[in-house]
Order: structure tokens, then sequence, then C-alpha cells
């Protein structure tokens, strides 16, 4: 993966595939993608448009966020999307938005918890459940987050394993799927519930963050001792072709990797990219992690193209070139669930 520009990573993430295309085209009615404006909203909504481009066919593909960076908007525009700008937890901006029968839901709060907990509450709790109010009638593939399920000492989480959510993040964001299933008990919506972890591209991510500590010469925490990651491309078309699993109980999906990554290791790697020693807050090791198992998904979508080396190699390059980030670190490291 040789990117060596913004817009030719732009183009890679939202590039669709014919499957992708082909759930565009299968998929009746409209697209609204709701909280469009965070990391992940801008390429899922240029990977729908271009997905319906591929298929040959016209798609209103609606995207709302708040939109503080007026430029965003005006791309996402240009692309051939449409946009609104609209603060959803304003009951009255919420209820005017157009009906559309299929939503992504993706606005979502996690840092800055700690010292604002009530805000987080109020987007990942109170948010979803004026959205599954609004759109009770409509198809919904809400994501969530893998952070629901406990930390594990060996293996991943399946979408069996008991929710037991640390820290009032997880538990918020258990509160979102909550509501969800809620509008699909009491009104028969349709709900596909997207648990991910982690998301990455050259920008942001995991495998950013352990990247940049190595090259810029800081210790890595081992005290989360392994993760899962999955390109953000693929994350983007999971959840489009998700929509043909919407259904009432809630359809729940682990998004992420078929990897386990070991932090050390990964660590290491990045070191013999740059011809750096890494080095670590601590030789021990944390004895369990946030872990997820995404075995159905790859039954339904099939296995990651973009393996965790590619994505190494990739950011490795990105940022030994002084490739722009978002400066958004993960703190996957946190145990104690606070962010």
């Amino acid at each position: 993966m040789h990117i060596q520009t913004e817009p030719e990573l732009e183009d890679l993430l939202s590039r669709p595939d014919d499957a992708t295309a082909d759930a565009m085209a299968s998929l009746e009615g409209d697209l609204l993608i709701l909280g469009a404006g965070g990391k992940m909203g801008p390429s899922l909504a240029r990977l729908a448009h271009r997905s319906c481009e591929r298929a040959g066919i016209r798609k209103r593909i609606v995207a709302v966020a708040r939109f503080t960076n007026s430029s965003l908007a005006a791309d996402l525009s240009a692309a051939g999307i449409e946009t609104i700008t609209c603060d959803l937890l304003d009951r009255e901006s919420l209820s005017g938005l157009p009906d559309i029968p299929n939503v992504v839901f993706m606005a979502a709060r996690k840092f800055g918890t700690s010292g604002e907990a009530h805000l987080t509450w109020a987007m990942n709790t109170y948010l979803p459940g004026l959205v599954a109010e609004r759109y009770r009638d409509s198809r919904i593939v809400a994501f969530s987050t893998g952070n629901v399920y406990p930390l594990r000492s060996e293996g991943g989480a399946t979408e069996t394993t008991p929710v037991d959510p640390v820290g009032e993040y997880a538990q918020s964001a258990l509160g979102r799927e909550r509501m969800f299933e809620y509008a699909s008990a009491r009104w028969g919506t349709r709900v596909v519930l997207l648990r991910l972890n982690y998301a990455v591209e050259l920008r942001y991510g995991v495998l950013v963050d352990i990247g940049l500590a190595v090259f810029e010469r800081r210790p890595i925490d081992l005290a989360m001792p392994k993760v899962n990651v999955i390109w953000q491309g693929e994350a983007n078309a999971w959840c489009l072709r998700s929509f043909h699993f919407c259904q009432a109980p809630p359809f729940v999906l682990n998004i992420t990797g078929s990897e386990t990554l070991a932090v050390r290791e990964v660590a290491l790697e990045f070191g013999r990219h740059f011809g750096i020693e890494p080095t670590f807050v601590s030789e021990t090791e944390g004895a369990s992690a946030l872990l997820s198992d995404a075995s159905k998904a790859r039954e339904l979508f099939g296995d990651p193209k973009i393996s965790p080396q590619e994505m190494i190699s990739g950011i490795a390059n990105w940022i030994e070139k002084g490739g722009a980030l978002l400066n958004k670190p993960t703190y996957f490291q946190a145990r104690d669930g606070r962010f």
C-alpha cells in the first residue's frame, strides 16, 4: 500500500467493489447517514455514492452532521452527496429531516467522557432513542462498539458473549443498543447493530498510535497486549452490505479483522520499517484485552482484503513522509474504560 496523497487515500477508502455496488443496487430506497462528519462518515457517504454509480443506478445519499468544518460539507456536495447541517439533539431539527427508508446511525461521543459524562450519555443513549422513534419505520444500521464486551484473557467475544461494559463510555454505548432494541420491540423497527473495533486508515487508528509512538521514540504501553483492527474502507463496505440483514429483534454483528495482533509484535514491525528499536513502558503485558471474533461477519461478507501487514507498511510509509494525521488517538490502552 503506497498511498502518497490524501486524495489518493480518500479514493481508496471510498472505492467500491462489486459486492458493495450490488448491495446498494438491491437496497430499496435512498440512504440517510446520521453523524456523517466523523472519522468514518465522509468516506462512507462517498462509498455509497460511488457504489450507486458503479451499479448504474441513481439513489439519494444524504449526509447529516453539524458540519463544524464547512469545507467538508462542500467537498461532499461536490462529490454528488446531499448534505444537511443539523444538531441531531435538537428535536425540531431532527423531526425536520427527510423521511428516508434506510438510515446509518454513526453519531457518537467517546473522548472527554470522564469530564462530561452527561454529554456522552446524551449522544450515545438519549439521541439513539430520539432517532429510533423518528425513524421507526426505516431500516437502521447503527454503529456500536466492541467495548460493550468484557476484557478477555483468551479468544475474542462473539455476538453471544454476555455484555459487560467497563466505564461510562461503554455503558452508554450499550444504552445506545438498548434504545434501538426498544424501538425494535415496540414498533418492529428493523435494525442491525455493528460492534466495531477498531477501524484503521493511514491518518488515525490503533496502528497509527503504535507506529507514531515508535517513530517518535516514545515507550509503548502493553497494558492492552492485543488488538483487532480492520481497514476503514472494508468496515464501511460491510456496513452498507448489512442492510440486507435488518430485522426485529436487531441483528448483532461484530466488525473487525480476522487476526488478533500482539501490540508488542506490531511495535517491533514498525521498528523494522523505521530502523528504530521500540521501547516499552514495562515488559509486563496485561493479562486480558478487548477482543472480538468476527467469524459471523466473515461468513456473510468474506475475509478482509487488506491485511494488517499491508496496513502497517502503508502507515509506516505515511508517517515517514510526514503525511497528514487526524491527531485523534484511540487510547486503546485504557483498561478502566475512562476516555
